[in-house]
C-alpha cells in the first residue's frame, strides 16, 4: 500500500483528505456529541444537498453552494433552537427533507444528462482533487484554529452553559459559531464519506473515545487518532477490493464503536 501511495497522486490526495477530515471530526464531533446536536448536524448536512444542486444549475462550484446553504441552514436552525421552540426537531426534519428535495429539483432542471451525484451523497475519497484538498485544508484550519483559540470558553460552554453566562461568556455567540463550524465540517466530509454517511464519522470516533476518557482535550485527541485509523483503513479496503470508500470508512467506524462498547460493558475498557 505504501509503495502504491507514493506512486499515485490520487491516493496521496485521499490520504491527506482522510487525515484532515479526521482532525475536524475529532474536534467538532466531541462538541456535537456533548451538546446532543447529532440530529441537528444531520439536518445541516442533508440541507447542503440543495446547495450542490444549485451550484450545478447556475454553473458555479457545487461545494461552494453546499457551504453557503449549510451555513444558512445552521444559522436558521440555531436561531429556532435559541428561541426555545419545542418543535425544533420538526424544523430540522423539514430542513433535512427540503434540502434534499431542492437538490433533486435543481439537478432535474439541468439540460441534457444530469451529473453523477453519488460521490456527494456517499462520498468518494479516491476522487478528491488537488483543488478539493486545498479547500478541505483551509476549512480544517479555520475549524481547528477557532476551537484552539477559544478552547477554555468551549469547555465552560459545554459543561455548564448557565454558569458560563454568569461568568460573562457570550454563549449565544459561541452557539452560533458552533453551528457555523458544523457547517464547515460538513463540507469537509462531503468529499470523504458523503452527505448521507456524515453522521457516522461525526459520532463513531467520539463515541469510542468517550468510553476511554471524560477529559475533553484527551477525547478530542483520541477521536482524531481513531478517525484517522478508520479513514485510512477504509481507504485501503476501498482500493484493494474496489468497493465504495465512504461506505468502507463508515462500516469500520461503526464496527469499531460496537467492539469498544461491548468491551466496555464487559469491563475490558475502563473510563478515566
Amino acid at each position: 500500500m505504501l509503495s502504491v501511495l507514493f506512486q499515485y497522486q490520487f491516493l496521496q490526495n485521499a490520504v491527506w483528505a482522510g487525515l484532515l477530515a479526521s482532525i475536524v471530526c475529532g474536534i467538532i464531533g466531541v462538541i456535537i456529541v456533548e451538546k446532543k446536536l447529532v440530529m441537528m448536524s444531520g439536518g445541516i448536512a442533508h440541507t447542503s444537498y440543495g446547495g450542490i444542486g444549485l451550484g450545478y444549475l447556475l454553473g458555479f462550484e457545487p461545494i461552494i453552494g453546499a457551504f453557503s446553504v449549510a451555513v444558512l441552514a445552521a444559522l436558521g436552525i440555531g436561531y429556532i433552537k435559541r428561541k426555545g421552540d419545542s418543535r425544533t426537531d420538526v424544523i430540522i426534519g423539514l430542513f433535512w427533507s427540503l434540502g434534499m428535495a431542492l437538490g433533486i429539483l435543481f439537478i432535474s432542471l439541468l439540460p441534457g444528462y444530469p451529473p453523477e451525484m453519488s460521490s456527494y451523497l456517499f462520498g468518494n475519497i479516491l476522487a478528491v482533487t488537488r483543488s478539493d484538498l486545498r479547500l478541505i485544508f483551509i476549512l480544517a484550519l479555520v475549524v481547528v484554529s477557532l476551537v484552539i483559540i477559544l478552547f477554555d470558553y468551549w469547555k465552560s460552554y459545554l459543561f455548564d452553559e448557565e454558569f458560563a453566562t454568569i461568568l460573562g461568556i457570550k454563549t449565544a455567540f459561541l452557539e452560533y459559531l458552533l453551528f457555523i463550524l458544523i457547517a464547515l465540517a460538513v463540507v469537509v466530509l462531503i468529499r470523504v464519506v458523503g452527505i448521507i454517511l456524515v453522521l457516522a464519522l461525526f459520532t463513531a470516533p467520539t463515541a469510542v473515545a468517550t468510553l476511554f476518557t471524560k477529559d475533553l482535550r484527551i477525547r478530542m485527541i483520541l477521536s482524531i487518532i481513531l478517525g484517522s485509523a478508520f479513514c485510512l483503513s477504509g481507504l485501503w479496503l476501498s482500493y484493494e477490493f474496489n468497493i465504495a470508500s465512504g461506505a468502507s470508512i463508515v462500516i469500520l467506524s461503526s464496527l469499531g464503536y460496537l467492539i469498544a462498547y461491548i468491551a466496555s460493558r464487559n469491563k475490558i475498557i475502563k473510563s478515566n
